[in-house]
């Protein structure tokens, strides 16, 4: 197939490579040059502008917030000059208010459109092994699934409107955070009776909780490996914003949500934007008179 590939970044980069890998022709668009140029030395075609991407059989866009997709394929209204048989596959976590602009856009134009948001960290997207969510129409999914099978390991259907999809990634993103947050909480708590943050969470996540997530970012928290960031907490805001904004439209309370807001905030504040987003382990153990990589605890009596 002939394929642009629009937003390079640690998780596009893979996810692109794959696609090359897999035999398709693929033009590649990034703000910046630089992973451009690393994608044509892996086999791709370094694409002009981004207007120049939206061409071919199919694009796929991994754009990292909502300004940034309204600022590349709204305002340049890239969907104006795009060819009749395309299909827009977006694979970014985007609002759900969003997701539907961009389905009625699409559908105003007489344009294939799928929403295909993906769990995964840049090293399970290197190894094409990423669980894709997809919503939107079947037979259009049907066209661009030997795309989605370069890159994932397995594609969910969760519905024919585009928006579903990204309800789930939202939700599961939501999931994910408090399930960091729960383990910053209860390592910190442990750690002041003298058991150690890696000795417990070993435990956890293999005797109560052995799921990826869970053993994962229990091993960065335990051993505070924030950087370089797999994905940054700063977008683990923007994720958490998400799922409030979400809620709120179908009058669904998250009071957890508002708690894990604050608590990131409270990491961005500490400097902690560009650290990976289980970092946020740390505002925990900050609370409880435990800095980063201090070791002391604190026995009661």
């Amino acid at each position: 197939m002939d394929i642009g590939f629009i937003g390079l970044g640690s998780m596009g980069q893979a996810m692109a490579t794959n696609v090359i890998r897999a035999g398709h022709r693929v033009r590649v668009w990034n703000r910046s040059r630089g992973p451009v140029d690393e994608l044509v030395r892996r086999g791709a075609l370094a694409a002009a502008t981004a207007r120049d991407a939206f061409t071919g059989d199919a694009v796929i866009s991994m754009l990292p917030t909502d300004d940034v997709v309204r600022s590349i394929i709204v305002a340049e209204r890239l969907l104006d000059d795009a060819p009749p048989t395309i299909v827009h596959v977006n694979m970014a976590t985007i609002s759900v208010a969003l997701a539907r602009e961009l389905a009625d856009l699409h559908r105003a134009r007489g344009l294939g459109y799928v929403a295909a948001p993906v769990f995964g960290r840049p090293d399970v997207a290197a190894a094409g092994k990423l669980q894709i969510v997809a919503a939107g129409d079947p037979a259009v999914i049907a066209r661009v699934q030997p795309l989605l099978d370069a890159i994932g390991q397995k594609t969910w259907m969760v519905g024919a409107e585009p928006h579903q999809a990204n309800v789930v990634k939202v939700a599961g993103n939501f999931m994910i955070i408090a399930a960091i947050e729960a383990m910053g909480e209860a390592a910190a708590m442990a750690e002041g009776y003298g058991v150690a943050p890696g000795e417990l969470l070993d435990i956890l996540t293999n005797a109560v909780f052995p799921a990826p997530v869970y053993r994962n970012y229990g091993a960065i928290i335990a051993e505070q490996r924030y950087e370089p960031a797999g994905f940054k907490l700063v977008l683990g805001l923007k994720d958490v914003r998400l799922a409030l904004e979400a809620a709120e439209a179908v009058h669904a309370p998250l009071p957890f949500a508002s708690v894990l807001r604050d608590n990131l905030l409270d990491a961005i504040a500490h400097g902690q934007s560009d650290q990976d987003w289980s970092s946020v382990a740390s505002v925990a153990r900050r609370r409880a008179g435990r800095e980063p990589h201090d070791a002391k605890t604190t026995t009661p009596s």
